[in-house]
């Protein structure tokens, strides 16, 4: 019995130093979307990205109507035609949609491999400038406060202004 109590004790003893050490843990947060948006390197990179996907887009789109006026033309000469040849028609059509297809897939692969290396060292930068200010300030945990992210009240301290301010 002595030694159930003396281990009740030691057990007691134990999880209030382990509540105490966790209360003294600091915790701020950050909306990294919030951050981002302010960085002119991100502002940057979405423009280009933009720009890119504009590209990639426009030529989707003149590869369609090409396909579309090729279309017209032969069903305009579809009786004109003998079978043989209306059935090769039928094949081009479908290589030229083949085609956009396949264009597409391979634009998008570019474009995400694209924005992955644009983005990449901005989301580091952010990532090693929250590090910095969190422990300049002495927090221990930094989380992130974005809408979606899983924090549910945000009441302690925002570090956003503070990592703008070392970004400038």
């Amino acid at each position: 019995m002595k030694q159930f109590k003396s281990l009740a004790i030691a057990v007691v003893i134990f999880l209030g130093a382990a509540i105490s050490a966790n209360a003294q843990s600091k915790v701020a947060h950050v909306n990294t979307q919030e951050l981002l948006k302010k960085m002119t390197e991100y502002k940057n990179a979405m423009t280009e990205l933009s720009k890119i996907q504009d590209s990639y887009r426009a030529s989707i789109d003149d590869m369609m109507k090409e396909m579309e006026k090729t279309n017209e033309r032969y069903q305009k000469e579809e009786a004109s035609q003998t079978r043989e040849e209306n059935q090769k028609r039928m094949v081009r059509l479908q290589e030229m949609q083949q085609n956009i297809m396949e264009y597409n897939r391979t634009a998008q692969e570019q474009f995400q491999k694209k924005e992955e290396s644009m983005l990449r060292p901005i989301l580091e930068k952010a990532r090693e400038t929250i590090q910095k200010v969190a422990r300049e300030k002495g927090y221990d945990y930094v989380l992130d406060s974005q809408i979606g992210s899983g924090l549910i009240l945000a009441d302690g301290y925002d570090l956003l202004d503070d990592v703008i301010a070392v970004l400038k």
